[in-house]
């Protein structure tokens, strides 16, 4: 069958859940029988997030091939269980890099550059870039909301679209806000017709409107909504708050999105989705055990900063049949005086990644109270490295051991930069982005949670293992049971006599899926849900 295009839309305001409507609708499709590739739009000027602070935009996403992205990559990929590339995250920094770069080349010869073909053609070029795959239907969504000056140029390419491809080709979907006024006690649909009068003025007649509502929305309305919006009253979909994400595909489905955008694409195939009811159940009757799990990181202020970890222990909590309670914990708030305090309550905690020295020595007070106490623990990037340093410091006694990252006097570099990364120039080393290879050892922890000896995992680093000290480590007791394959990168630390302790270079949470939960999490909440028990926990 020829390619089918879906384009979603927002309007009024800003996180109304359009990724996860994008993502939701990619479940139900991929449900169907069809192969799905889900694509996020970003009218930022940044060429990716990868520079951001996570305050501005939540995490950064990385892909297998090594894209830095928005974190609704993250929810597409959690949904429909389909590994995306760096086509799947397109920004306004990149296309006009690109187009400027094509410029300097003369390959527009010698033409004026515009706004229209030249940017909405390279934006195209990103849609159609799945052409000459096996995917059946490319999902996008466009950020940020209509009437955006900077999601102009998008909103224009995805119009042209519409005219290159048959009308069977192509759905445009808007999803709005109808604002509840108490004081009239009712849902109010004028935002919704404004928006979508602002989208019809640049071309784009939306098939499907969601509308997400805090109150149920009556037939009336929904009437009403049809009438002004020029849309058929079955296309007007209710977009209900629901009690666990992953029941909005079930929730949508029911509302009839999938069927209306199957029938307007002319798609035919029956919709099984009862994998994905199972699971629901499951998570519907998890038990209320009382596992509490601490997430100590410095951006504690925004939880999208930390959403896939968040969403892989809540897998981890699925796996095994119980409820887990997640808090974030700010580590510039853990010193050695309030450890036990502020930690004690927990069953098990998670030092995730980041970036800079601001709240690394809460995180080393933090593994130091998890390794002593016994406290199942899971070390993440640069959790991994601080759980070196803090071996280093406290059982080697090597009292100024650190990473090159945040002191580059250190006496003891534990973690560094290696040399054939960089040259001479220790400034100028590149992350290791995307994934990469891991050798595990037979008989360690890492064997016994993945049970495999080679796995792929996501990285987004700078800094690595210094091997001068591995032997040091392994006599006293911190084992390095990843290897990359060439035996010179340390992947995977874990510590002897401990109920479930382990640090990885890597990020497993982008891999952990609803109904495929990483083995790391799941192991994490397995130790944390049976308290201290003896290392041969798992086997």
């Amino acid at each position: 069958m020829n390619k089918k295009y879906i384009f979603i839309t927002g309007g009024v305001v800003s996180g109304l859940g359009k990724g996860i409507t994008a993502a939701s609708l990619g479940r139900l499709l991929k449900n169907r029988g069809y192969k799905v590739a889900n694509q996020k739009f970003d009218p930022y000027i940044n060429v990716d997030p990868g520079t951001m602070n996570p305050y501005e935009h939540g995490e950064v996403f990385v892909t297998d091939d090594g894209a830095e992205t928005d974190l609704d990559l993250g929810h597409y990929e959690r949904f429909t269980d389909e590994s995306l590339s760096k086509y799947s995250s397109v920004t306004t920094g990149r296309i006009y890099s690109e187009v400027i770069e094509r410029e300097r080349r003369g390959d527009y010869l010698g033409k004026t550059v515009q706004i229209i073909p030249h940017i909405t053609n390279a934006i195209k070029e990103k849609v159609y870039k799945f052409d000459n795959t096996d995917v059946d239907i490319v999902i996008t969504e466009i950020g940020g909301t209509v009437g955006d000056i900077e999601s102009l140029p998008f909103l224009e390419a995805i119009r042209q679209i519409g005219i290159e491809k048959e009308q069977n080709e192509v759905v445009y979907i808007h999803v709005t806000l109808l604002p509840y006024v108490y004081g009239s006690n009712e849902l109010k649909s004028k935002p919704t017709q404004h928006s979508v009068k602002e989208l019809q003025s640049i071309g784009i007649k939306p098939d499907i409107l969601v509308c997400r509502a805090e109150k149920e929305i009556d037939e009336a309305l929904k009437g009403k909504i049809a009438l002004f919006c020029n849309v058929r009253k079955q296309d007007v979909i209710e977009n209900k708050t629901v009690s666990n994400l992953y029941e909005v595909p079930l929730m949508l489905e029911k509302e009839g999105l999938a069927n209306r955008v199957c029938e307007k694409l002319q798609l035919n195939n029956k919709v099984n989705n009862s994998n994905w009811e199972k699971m629901i159940e499951t998570i519907k009757n998890l038990k209320d055990e009382k596992v509490k799990i601490a997430i100590v990181g410095k951006y504690v202020k925004l939880e999208d900063s930390y959403i896939s970890v968040i969403e892989s222990i809540k897998h981890g909590g699925f796996a095994n049949k119980c409820k887990v309670e997640i808090d974030l914990v700010n580590s510039e708030k853990v010193t050695s005086q309030n450890a036990k305090e502020v930690l004690g309550k927990y069953n098990g905690i998670v030092v995730p990644g980041g970036f800079g020295g601001r709240g690394v020595e809460g995180k080393i007070e933090t593994i130091k109270y998890a390794r002593e106490n016994k406290i199942p623990f899971l070390g993440i990037c640069l959790g991994m490295q601080m759980a070196v340093i803090e071996f280093a410091r406290n059982v080697l006694e090597y009292k100024d051991a650190n990473s090159e990252e945040f002191d580059e006097e250190t006496t003891h570099p534990v973690i560094h930069i290696m040399e054939e990364q960089i040259g001479i120039n220790k400034k100028g080393g590149t992350m290791r982005l995307g994934s990469y290879p891991c050798n595990i050892k037979e008989g360690t922890l890492a064997s016994k949670v993945y049970k495999k000896e080679n796995i792929n995992e996501r990285h987004r680093h700078r800094y690595e293992y210094n091997n001068k000290y591995k032997e040091e480590m392994e006599k006293n007791g911190l084992i390095c049971s990843g290897i990359s394959p060439n035996g010179k990168l340390v992947e995977i630390v874990e510590l002897k006599d401990h109920p479930y302790f382990i640090g990885v270079q890597f990020h497993p949470e982008f891999k952990s899926r609803p109904d495929r939960p990483h083995p790391l999490f799941v192991e994490l909440v397995k130790a944390a849900k049976l308290g201290t028990v003896p290392f041969s926990l798992l086997g």
